[in-house]
């Protein structure tokens, strides 16, 4: 073994559960209470640091699952942004893990990890020393860096442990703990809006207000939002619920079937969060490059892009402009651009997650065979079920990244609360999330499916 594997097999990790199948109260009792941590930590303050400059990243946030100014400050963005590095070095052949093993899974996983803490460590860097936290008067830049790094890793820790012992993935758990709260505010909240005070900050008590008030435009631009907000879970939901169902057969059991299902959206929301990531990333990159006197990627005037690169790569929301009269035909342009980067973005990451994560045909053909299903009217070979599957599973990679990109960039674009990307991770992520109760329930109180799940 060499020293190399030696550090990415040793890193620290939580001590995964001695049982294989844990109970559903476990499980929901420790994702509870990383929930409550996480809420917690982003309601305390970094010591001795003016986060005011952050604020221009303040819808960043949400996909980030990021409190600015916190001791989450990074959030889960150095974890995404070292999934990104490692796809596409491993999508593209440059860097090579053989992860249909499990000792190549391991080596994945933890090369990863050890990318993760190193983007902890730049990123934490970059906010401190190139103007994004400024310490007050008498606090070392050292203190302000150790608070975020500190924070960066117990995020670390708390995405483990709800992987581990939890629902789901920290990752999901905190972005949609992030958009859920966004969604709260921006609809119901009552105190008055720092850029109009007359009215309230929350779009539902503004409508109401806008109404009252006979100013038919402001309640247009709330309502707007609100529907856009509505549409988009409601068309979230069911494209979440689109699955084809392979039927099998059990051997072991005669005249028992039973389905396996692959979903539309069939590397769920991963291609989503990757691509939102890259985004954050962007802006953040073209703001700092801005302030360095280099703007390659593009300029900011105040806290939205002005030119460039970034300034196509941003949303902008249409029907406000329609609404204000201040439509324009470049405006199409620039939501074909964003749509187009989006949709884009989705399929590529989509393939390469499902060729490192185990979803591929040769994987799932292996899990069927070992669970003593077979498909009826085929023989019982792995390499004549991975050729079935891959007839289902490589159009649904592509058609469900396709409108997974799509769908986030239209809600983007209609100006939907907490960002479209946000809501639909939220949506999808809520999905899953019940969907994997459900199943875990149906297998406890069956003990034929429970047997299944064991194998």
């Amino acid at each position: 073994m060499s020293l190399y594997e030696k550090i990415v097999f040793n890193l620290p990790e939580v001590q995964a559960p001695l049982e294989k199948k844990l109970p559903l109260k476990t499980k929901l009792k420790w994702t509870l209470l990383v929930l409550v941590l996480f809420f917690i930590m982003g309601l305390v303050p970094l010591y001795g640091a003016d986060a005011t400059v952050l604020k221009q990243f303040e819808m960043l946030s949400v996909i980030l699952g990021a409190s600015f100014g916190s001791i989450i400050t990074l959030g889960i963005g150095p974890m995404v942004t070292a999934s990104i590095v490692l796809q596409l070095l491993n999508g593209s052949g440059i860097v090579k893990f053989d992860t249909s093993s499990s000792a190549g899974r391991k080596k994945f996983q933890g090369t990863q990890k050890l990318l993760s803490y190193g983007f902890i460590i730049l990123e934490a860097f970059i906010y401190v020393m190139m103007g994004g936290l400024k310490p007050d008067a008498g606090v070392s830049p050292l203190l302000i860096v150790f608070q975020l790094l500190l924070g960066g890793i117990m995020i670390m820790f708390m995405d483990d442990l709800v992987t581990k012992w939890g629902i789901g993935s920290g990752i999901s758990l905190f972005i949609a703990a992030g958009v859920s709260q966004t969604i709260f505010i921006r609809a119901l909240n009552w105190l008055p809006s720092p850029t109009n005070p007359d009215i309230s900050a929350g779009a539902i008590p503004a409508l109401v207000q806008s109404l009252a008030r006979g100013d038919p435009t402001t309640a247009a631009l709330m309502f707007s939002g609100v529907f856009a907000t509505a549409l988009v879970f409601v068309v979230a939901v069911y494209v979440q619920s689109m699955k084809i169902e392979i039927p099998l057969t059990i051997s072991r059991i005669r005249g028992y079937s039973y389905r396996w299902p692959l979903n539309f959206i069939y590397t769920s929301n991963i291609p989503v969060i990757l691509v939102a990531a890259l985004l954050a990333n962007i802006q953040l990159w073209a703001r700092l490059l801005q302030n360095w006197g280099h703007p390659i990627l593009g300029t900011f005037s105040g806290s939205s892009p002005a030119s460039g690169f970034i300034l196509w790569v941003t949303p902008t929301n249409l029907v406000s402009h329609i609404i204000q009269g201040s439509f324009t035909a470049s405006l199409i342009l620039h939501a074909l651009v964003y749509v187009l980067f989006l949709m884009t973005g989705a399929v590529v990451f989509s393939w390469f997650w499902v060729q490192t994560s185990g979803q591929d045909a040769g994987t799932i053909a292996k899990q069927i065979m070992n669970s003593g299903l077979s498909i009826p009217g085929f023989r019982k070979d792995p390499r004549m079920l991975e050729y079935l599957l891959n007839r289902y599973i490589k159009p649904l990679t592509v058609m469900g990244a396709l409108a997974v990109g799509f769908l986030a960039a239209l809600a983007d674009l209609t100006g939907a609360f907490g960002g479209g990307t946000g809501i639909l991770l939220t949506v999808m992520i809520v999905y899953k999330m019940f969907d994997d109760v459900s199943k875990q329930h149906t297998e406890e109180m069956s003990p034929l499916m429970q047997t299944m799940g064991k194998r």
